[in-house]
């Protein structure tokens, strides 16, 4: 048996993010990640903006997380060296009669802590955006809102944990969790057993299993696919700023924004399905992705399109049967299990949190 301080399940970016903080301290941390390399799951399929921080509802934990992280990753990213770019962003109104949504998401932003939100006219935001629709009538500028490579800032926070001392087992699931004679955890997988005194659940979609294993008090995850499309660097010009449409109940609708590669981006779509690992392309998904980011922007060059593909949202809701939506962040220990940590329901603001989840939970 492998003993340590504390065990980390769940190698995405959160996990990774907590990682590095744990290892700033004399603790021996491990992290067990059922796939073979970090930020295989969530984090390496999403839209790869770093959130300025208004959609979030004032005075819940993701509120706060999403803006604290957010003014950190532009230090992270000198830090740890991976690209970033504070590009901002433009909220848009289609329907003068939508002008009180757009004026409720500034003040809420402002309430967040957010610097810097402003109404535009729609031919404010043309200036800006050229290729803006015409049905554009205002929106609401971000200039905080940023993008990176969630890829390589998962290897960043990994590497740099790593090189303090974390441990990371790669193709480790994690099947049984006990406790011992001591008030510690035991964590098996197939093929090993690790111990120690925290554990501390970031398994994604897959968040709700691991909790289960441990607590009577029942935790749920759905997973929400959202479909994108990838055009190619011809396109990167066609905008300059991350449009998003006003945000609706399953999420901040479909955007259009450049990468921090140069390519430009139109997803995501937002269907919640039993699959867990269903991360496929559908042709509704593609036609809904071309009609909706069509309402955004005139002559959307959809034909350079490279590659689409999918990724999964942990999407937490009531396990009591009702779907009900649990609009926050579930961060802390479970009451009926000492010193087993969730962190849980990481769906967006999540990447844009990572590094305020990481001092958090840390």
């Amino acid at each position: 048996m492998k003993d340590f301080d504390v065990i980390l399940i769940g190698a995405g970016v959160c996990g990774c993010a907590i990682a590095r903080e744990l290892s700033r301290y004399s603790l021996r941390t491990c992290v067990l990640e059922a796939e073979e390399d970090v930020c295989c799951g969530t984090s390496k399929a999403n839209s790869a903006i770093v959130h300025a921080g208004f959609d979030a509802p004032p005075g819940t934990l993701m509120s706060r997380l999403n803006v604290e992280g957010s003014r950190q990753m532009e230090r992270l990213s000198k830090e740890l060296d991976f690209p970033y770019r504070q590009n901002g962003a433009m909220v848009l109104c289609l329907d003068p009669k939508d002008l009180p949504v757009l004026m409720r998401l500034q003040k809420q932003g402002e309430q967040n802590g957010v610097q810097g939100l402003r109404l535009l006219s729609g031919e404010e935001a043309r200036a800006i955006e050229p290729n803006l629709s015409d049905e554009v009538s205002a929106c609401l500028f971000a200039p905080t809102s940023a993008i990176l490579c969630p890829f390589l800032l998962t290897i960043a926070l990994a590497e740099n944990a790593c090189a303090n001392g974390a441990s990371f087992f790669f193709d480790t699931r994690v099947k049984k969790i006990d406790r011992d004679s001591s008030g510690g955890w035991i964590v098996q997988s197939e093929h090993d057993a690790f111990h120690a005194k925290i554990v501390i659940n970031a398994a994604g979609v897959y968040a709700d299993e691991i909790h289960n294993l441990v607590s009577e008090d029942p935790l749920r995850i759905v997973a929400r696919r959202g479909e994108y499309k990838l055009m190619d660097k011809e396109a990167s010009s066609f905008v300059s700023h991350t449009l998003f449409q006003l945000p609706g109940k399953m999420g901040k609708g479909v955007l259009l924004t450049p990468t921090i590669h140069g390519n430009l981006l139109a997803g995501p779509t937002a269907e919640d399905i039993a699959d867990k690992e269903g991360t496929c392309t559908t042709s509704s998904g593609l036609e809904e992705r071309s009609r909706k980011v069509a309402l955004s922007a005139k002559n959307v060059p959809l034909r350079q399109v490279i590659t689409s593909f999918a990724g999964l949202r942990a999407h937490a809701v009531r396990p009591d049967g009702s779907e009900r939506e649990v609009h926050d962040f579930i961060i802390g220990e479970v009451k009926d299990a000492p010193n087993f940590i969730d962190v849980a329901g990481i769906e967006s603001p999540g990447l844009s949190s990572s590094p305020a989840i990481g001092t958090y939970v840390a």
